[in-house]
């Protein structure tokens, strides 16, 4: 008897244990029983056909937003800039938007709720689409950077889907963050190379004025065009190691908001560096990592860019190739996938206004899709983001 009763305590001692244990690892906001949860999307069907239809990215639905569906309005659109004639290295890069597009075939597989930062942006409200790609001609650099500017300024002007709505805390009635006064639509942009973000720059300084950077890469992209590539023409001057000197030059960034992360390139010197400083960037070297960790980094980006609204530029290559291997430029010694993710998210409450994912190189990548599967998954973090955070502040009064 005494032995049994001595059992039946440790039992109920164990399970305790147990359960204790098993509540200091529940996240904040779970929902313990289900007729609690109040999520949208809470046990709806998943994995339900999703090789069906034509390659959209996380299967959204494709808008001809240049087409015949020029009039149909949307809040965040997916758009191709096919682009790789201004690279370097390695080419391949026009085919990165369709191979992202099928990387992410699986992104809405179990639903498309964000657990770290508690959203479903497929079900946050919002109206978001694929617009499918830019036409870009390969044949003429000149033309071909004017139709990308063309074509993003063209969805950024028009009149997004849903209203700015209200302060979550306040109450009070949000206006736009950008310089004209206009509420406009986020854009998302699958390159291509690199220098597809000048023309990007030049369409969002349109509406929002010169605007801080926040620029995840291997590489500066600030080189001096007599340093990379030696300019021997005024276009061959314009290209994916060029491309935030001349936006510089242009005023489209602002000087000394705006900050470069995962740099790890070699470099002609500390000229490059004294260049980079004068163009208004400041540095996270891949290596900080170690030191800072990925929070130290967050505050970093976070203390230099401030809460002014900012453009996002992801370089797949910011990924080291063992997680990231389909790129133009290759560096080893980078940050993996799921750091790279954590940084993204620790974003959260920023007015990004528009963001790209460049230079994915699909011919270069595994049979396992390693590199396109890590561009969707990167981009569904930045999309959480931005599903989270309109684009809209409380007037002064």
């Amino acid at each position: 008897m005494l032995s049994s009763l001595v059992l039946l305590a440790v039992s109920f001692a164990a399970a305790a244990a147990h359960e204790h244990d098993t509540l200091e690892q529940i996240p904040v906001g779970y929902v313990k029983y289900p007729w609690q949860a109040t999520y949208p999307g809470d046990n709806e069907v998943t994995a339900d056909s999703i090789f069906s239809g034509i390659t959209t990215f996380a299967r959204l639905p494709w808008v001809q937003c240049l087409g015949k569906d020029a009039d149909e309005a949307f809040d965040i659109a997916f758009i191709g800039a096919p682009f790789d004639t201004g690279t370097s290295y390695r080419p391949g890069a026009r085919f990165g938007p369709s191979g992202i597009r099928a990387g992410s075939r699986r992104l809405t597989l179990y639903g498309g709720y964000n657990v770290p930062l508690g959203v479903n942006p497929f079900m946050s409200g919002l109206k978001i689409v694929d617009c499918g790609d830019v036409p870009v001609t390969p044949y003429d650099n000149k033309h071909a950077i004017a139709q990308i500017e063309s074509g993003h300024k063209t969805l950024l002007h028009r009149t997004p889907f849903s209203p700015l709505g209200n302060d979550s805390v306040t109450g009070e009635a949000l206006v736009p963050v950008s310089k004209d006064g206009k509420h406009h639509p986020r854009l998302i942009t699958l390159g291509g190379d690199h220098t597809i973000v000048l023309p990007l720059l030049r369409s969002v300084h349109s509406a929002y004025g010169a605007i801080s950077v926040i620029h995840f890469d291997s590489h500066l992209d600030t080189w001096k065009p007599s340093v990379f590539g030696g300019a021997p023409s005024h276009q061959a001057e314009i290209n994916h190691g060029t491309y935030f000197y001349w936006a510089a030059q242009e005023g489209l960034v602002r000087n000394g908001s705006s900050i470069h992360g995962a740099i790890r390139t070699t470099l002609s010197g500390p000229a490059d560096y004294e260049n980079d400083d004068t163009i208004g960037f400041q540095r996270i070297e891949a290596r900080e990592i170690d030191t800072l960790g990925t929070d130290g980094i967050i505050k970093k980006i976070r203390d230099v860019v401030g809460t002014d609204p900012v453009y996002l530029s992801i370089d797949i290559d910011s990924i080291d190739p063992a997680f990231a291997p389909a790129t133009g430029t290759p560096e080893t010694g980078g940050w993996s996938t799921r750091e790279l993710r954590t940084i993204l998210r620790g974003l959260d409450g920023l007015h990004i206004v528009s963001a790209d994912i460049v230079e994915v190189a699909p011919a270069y990548d595994t049979n396992a899709e390693l590199t396109t599967m890590a561009a969707a998954d990167v981009l569904f973090e930045v999309l959480s983001v931005m599903a989270k955070t309109p684009l809209g502040k409380v007037a002064k009064k």
